[in-house]
């Protein structure tokens, strides 16, 4: 008599997240579109949920055309008449989520074995989703509560950088209200950092919000430009330097970060001034990213191991890119971490992991074994 076969194993199901509240709403879309094109549908079963601007988590398209941008057009998440609900569980002992679509008796989605967090920015990548899935108990890719919200507040993560000896440019903080009580006091302190000067909203990605001062008659239009985004807002002195970029992924049980070739960032097109987000989106021709960068052994290996240090001073999980400057007498200064990097194909985080001998879609694989490897709870 034959044998019974064996039943085939339930593939993983992930449920991959984009959109979201933040200004990064359509940078999170791009990135998903990515994602959705490349991972392994023979070895996940892929549930793609969309968050709107509102908040609102719906079921969207399984389509990772709906997602790019066209044409200059941004992408977004919608949530039409009849569009189905996500409704994730409240407890670790909830039987799954559920859809709800007006009208109709909730059904049940059936179990999600690991979140893929595709978000950037506030509401998102700053700990808020992190905080939910965990008290939910499901496993997720990337950092969790405490190192999302430093990685996302430059402020605070300047303070654990340099509280761990990793060296990081000059800079002040402009608390909310402080800019409008006294701006001729904050200008002289501005002043004091030496110019150029880059102000930046303190909890914001993808470049929003960001002007270079070459000149202090501008700052006024910087902060309030910067305070679009944040009420707080952080000015850091400017560093003459390249600016180069290292990939961070979790290590293997236990196993210290693994870091990839160091790529350059070259904006070669004179309309941008520094790596703005026109640059980064809409404009990429202005842009050469090289992978790897044309650096020296030495300083390469300085980079990677500032970017394992940076990776393991804010407690990161799964992967991070950090920005770092290198200076011209070699100095290797670290700019920021990014917790839920860009990660289009054609993004640096992919890139330089390409270029390290991880390709795209082996990249996500690993992601989301890491991730399903982790026990839930405290992080």
């Amino acid at each position: 008599m034959d044998a019974t076969p064996a039943p085939t194993p339930a593939r993983p199901r992930v449920a991959v997240v984009f959109g979201g509240r933040s200004g990064e709403h359509a940078i999170s879309c791009v990135t998903a579109a990515g994602v959705l094109r490349a991972i392994d549908r023979a070895r996940y079963d892929v549930v793609p949920v969309g968050i709107t601007r509102t908040g609102r988590w719906v079921l969207v398209e399984d389509d990772p055309a709906r997602w790019e941008i066209t044409d200059g057009q941004l992408p977004e998440v919608l949530a039409g008449t009849g569009s189905a609900e996500v409704l994730l569980p409240r407890a670790t002992d909830d039987d799954g989520a559920l859809t709800l679509v007006p009208g109709t008796v909730p059904s049940s989605l059936g179990t999600v074995d690991v979140v893929l967090p595709l978000l950037h920015g506030p509401y998102g990548e700053d700990g808020t989703v992190q905080g939910m899935l965990d008290l939910a108990g499901i496993r997720y890719v990337g950092a969790g509560v405490l190192a999302s919200a430093v990685g996302m507040d430059k402020h605070y993560m300047k303070l654990v950088l340099a509280g761990q000896g990793v060296p990081v440019a000059p800079y002040v903080v402009l608390r909310p209200g402080q800019w409008e009580r006294d701006p001729a006091t904050w200008t002289a302190t501005v002043e004091a950092l030496g110019l150029p000067v880059f102000v930046k909203p303190a909890r914001a990605g993808s470049s929003l919000g960001i002007s270079r001062v070459d000149d202090l008659a501008d700052l006024p239009a910087a902060v309030r430009a910067a305070q679009e985004h944040d009420p707080k807002v952080l000015v850091e002195a400017g560093v003459s330097g390249r600016e180069i970029e290292c990939a961070v992924l979790q290590g293997r049980d236990g196993a210290p970060p693994r870091t990839s070739v160091p790529g350059e960032i070259v904006v070669s097109d004179a309309g941008h001034t520094f790596y703005d987000f026109e640059a980064k989106y809409l404009d990429q021709d202005g842009v050469v990213l090289r992978c790897p960068a044309d650096l020296p052994e030495e300083i390469a290996a300085r980079v990677r191991d500032l970017a394992a240090q940076t990776f393991e001073a804010v407690g990161c999980e799964g992967l991070a890119r950090v920005d770092t400057f290198v200076t011209g007498d070699g100095e290797v200064v670290v700019n920021e971490i990014n917790t839920m990097p860009g990660f289009t194909p054609f993004s640096m985080y992919p890139r330089l992991w390409e270029s390290s001998g991880l390709g795209y879609a082996e990249l996500i694989d690993e992601l989301l074994q890491l991730a399903l490897a982790r026990t839930t709870g405290l992080r």
